[in-house]
């Protein structure tokens, strides 16, 4: 199948975000993808607020996301945009490093009232990063997700089921060649 990269753009080592994503990682690996997981939290400080384009762990990065067919990119959200570390690791990748991709884009929150920045905040720049097809994203409440000192997850019923979908959803559109990524 499809080599997914599975980036959670938390700052936090606990972070529920980060959770969700490896939740997920297990789905789309049981539909037969080669997922890698990449935490951007634990690329040093120093590669990312000095961009360090030749930093070991930057050019590392680089090649991940040349290297996969679909991108999933988690966030939490904070003062309704995704994470400054996200952020800072974007705006390290070359201009079109999402070109050919197709990219499911997922964002985390304590309130409704954040929803909107899947739409408003990352996608335009996943877009403007060359993305061939950004399907439908999702935000979860942070209420619907529990943590456990174990470092699972539970989601709650009713965000399972939508989470399942844009999940199915994504996979699906990875096994179509969007006509974009054909006419290069």
């Amino acid at each position: 199948m499809a080599t997914v990269l599975s980036v959670s753009g938390s700052p936090s080592a606990s972070s529920r975000t980060s959770r969700l994503l490896r939740h997920l990682d297990k789905r789309l690996a049981a539909q037969g993808h080669d997922v890698i997981p990449l935490d951007v939290r634990t690329i040093p400080a120093e590669a990312l607020l000095g961009a360090d384009f030749r930093h070991p762990a930057i050019v590392e990065a680089t090649e991940l996301f040349a290297r996969a067919d679909g991108i999933v990119i988690g966030t939490p959200v904070y003062k309704a945009s995704y994470s400054g570390v996200l952020k800072a690791l974007l705006d390290l990748l070359p201009q079109y490093a999402l070109t050919g991709k197709t990219v499911l884009p997922l964002a985390t929150g304590g309130s409704v009232a954040h929803v909107l920045a899947i739409d408003y905040a990352l996608r335009p720049v996943l877009n403007s990063m060359g993305a061939a097809h950004i399907v439908q994203g999702w935000f979860t409440l942070d209420k619907h997700l529990t943590a456990h000192d174990d470092g699972s997850l539970t989601v709650a019923p009713d965000a399972t089921e939508a989470l399942d979908q844009v999940v199915d959803q994504f996979s699906a559109a990875l096994g179509r060649t969007p006509l974009l990524a054909v006419a290069g």
